[in-house]
């Protein structure tokens, strides 16, 4: 994220971030709330001008000898990303319970999502949800931090 900050110029590049996101880890006998990355190894870069964007970034790639790719997301999912994270690039803990077997979140960024979460692991405090990353319409799921705490039947 430094790197693309210094070397790619201000008419290419608004902002570059990392989106992380609050899970719960029990450890030492206790749960304790950790920060992790939402996309591992992925930096996020905003920008203005697309095109010029990009050609910068084949030149930074020339210099760096990294292959590494680029993808592009696509308005209704970065209105969805930014709808989760706001403007500090931060996923907070959702809790909710599960009723008749599906969530209802009671608080927290997911909440009037239920329908993007795909999967509840209860015990490790997480949900699956259901995303549309880069132009190729791939389904790819990311986890966030979900707390359920009543079920009903």
């Amino acid at each position: 994220m430094e790197s693309c900050n210094k070397r790619l110029s201000r008419k290419a590049l608004r902002s570059s971030f990392l989106l992380t996101y609050d899970r719960m880890r029990r450890y030492e006998g206790k749960w304790h709330l950790e920060r992790r990355l939402l996309f591992p190894a992925c930096v996020l870069l905003e920008s203005e001008n697309e095109e010029r964007l990009l050609k910068e970034l084949k030149d930074f790639r020339k210099i760096s000898e990294s292959g590494r790719c680029t993808v592009r997301i696509n308005p209704e999912e970065e209105e969805f990303l930014k709808s989760l994270y706001g403007k500090a690039c931060h996923l907070k803990m959702s809790r909710g319970i599960l009723f008749k077997g599906a969530a209802r979140i009671t608080e927290g960024p997911l909440k009037g999502m239920e329908n993007r979460i795909c999967k509840v692991d209860r015990h490790k405090r997480l949900a699956h949800i259901r995303t549309v990353i880069g132009s190729g319409g791939e389904l790819s799921y990311i986890q966030v931090g979900l707390e359920i705490t009543e079920k009903y039947r």
